[in-house]
């Protein structure tokens, strides 16, 4: 947007962050602490919130190429890295409720 057209109505802000990150406590507090890597699967949800994830966190490193050439508000790369942290919260909290059990990767094979 060109300066001198002011800050855009619908812009991330700091309480943005701050929601994201209680959502994100909410949710992990109903789950057991994690010992290992996750695989992403689970119930449809679950999986269905893995590939948002997935997508979010390209979103992410899209956004930090793009702040190294013209730096970006720092709130607005706070927010990224948050939503994918919420999308993995909700993905284990669906696969919970819908009684999936998380299995840790077999490096064996």
């Amino acid at each position: 947007m060109p300066p001198s057209s002011g800050p855009p109505k619908h812009r991330i802000e700091e309480r943005h962050v701050r929601r994201l990150e209680l959502d994100i406590d909410r949710y992990s507090a109903r789950l057991e602490p994690l010992h290992s890597f996750v695989l992403p699967r689970g119930s449809r949800a679950g999986a269905q919130l893995h590939v948002a994830r997935t997508l979010a966190r390209r979103a992410e490193r899209s956004l930090w190429r793009l702040n190294r050439e013209s730096p970006l508000r720092p709130e607005l790369l706070q927010w990224s890295n948050r939503l994918s942290d919420l999308l993995f919260a909700l993905a284990l909290h669906v696969n919970r409720i819908q009684k999936v059990v998380e299995l840790p990767p077999n490096y064996s094979t």
